[in-house]
This record gives structure tokens, sequence and C-alpha cells, in this order.
């Protein structure tokens, strides 16, 4: 029995380690960027995970049309939208 116990124990240990220190701050860092890009309104000046940035124009069901600089329009998935730089003023 002890000899089970001491082959199990340093698995679970680091199944638990892993779970903490790996799987569960990932499932967190996601979650947040979902409710990030659910969140997402006209006028939002966004970064894509291209590197473009840009302000939100339109939002349809999965994609997002963004204006760029010289005033042309990019469609864009919804999930390519990496990060929120301002938020547009209601």
């Amino acid at each position: 029995m002890s000899g089970l116990l001491t082959t199990v124990f340093p698995l679970l240990l680091m199944f638990v380690l892993f779970y903490f220190l790996l799987i569960r701050p990932q499932q967190k860092r996601q979650k947040a960027v979902q409710q990030m890009q659910s969140d997402l309104k006209k006028g939002d000046k966004v970064v894509t995970i291209g590197g473009m940035h840009g302000i939100v124009d339109a939002i349809e069901e999965g994609t997002v049309v963004i204006k760029c600089g010289d005033g042309s329009r990019l469609t864009y998935d919804r999930a390519a939208i990496r990060d929120v730089k301002e938020t547009a003023s209601v």
C-alpha cells in the first residue's frame, strides 16, 4: 500500500501544480479576452492580433469593421481583436 502511495502522490502533486500554475491562469485570460471581444462597441480604439490600430466602425455577428487612419475600412473576425485601447464614450 505504501509503495502505491509513494508512486501516485508525486503524480497527483504534479497535476495539481500544473493546474494552478498553467491551466487555471490560461482559462482566466481566455475568459477575459472573450468578454472584451463581446463588449466591443462602435467607436472603440482597438488593436488586432496583426498589430493594426483602428477604430471600430461597425459590428456584426462574428465580424468587426475597423476604420484605419487613411479612411479605409477593413473587416476582421471578432476573434482577431487583441486589445481595446480606449472605449467609446456614450
